[in-house]
């Protein structure tokens, strides 16, 4: 009788996008990409990361696409936005609206949700 192998976890690793189905997608494939994987998942706070990540997305945040490794071979993709870039911090800003020194807020909030 063999001693099952338990299958062992490398890491995350870099990878050349180009090397990945992900080549060519556009800031519109990754945010139907982003609403098709997590836009599904309850919680309306799951929901409003999802709202979050798209609006990075639509303003010119990368996405960063990595590959996860195991011992036995398996590998899978996995995908984040990056830094979010200053179109979206740009954006907020706006969202947000006129800030009120006296009560130290905005005049609308803006909720990035909670990652599922």
């Amino acid at each position: 009788m063999t001693e099952k192998q338990s299958v062992q976890y490398l890491g995350e690793f870099d990878v050349d996008i180009a090397q990945t189905p992900y080549a060519g997608f556009t800031s519109q494939d990754w945010a139907t990409l982003y609403i098709f994987s997590y836009g599904q998942i309850d919680g309306a706070h799951h929901k409003q990361w999802v709202l979050d990540q798209v609006s990075r997305i639509l303003h010119g945040t990368p996405v960063i696409v990595t590959v996860r490794k195991w011992d036995n071979g398996n590998e899978e993709f996995s995908y984040n936005t990056g830094e979010p870039s200053q179109a979206y911090l740009d954006w907020v800003e706006e969202y947000l609206g006129e800030y009120d020194e006296e009560s130290d807020s905005y005049e609308y909030n803006y909720d990035e949700g909670i990652a599922p």
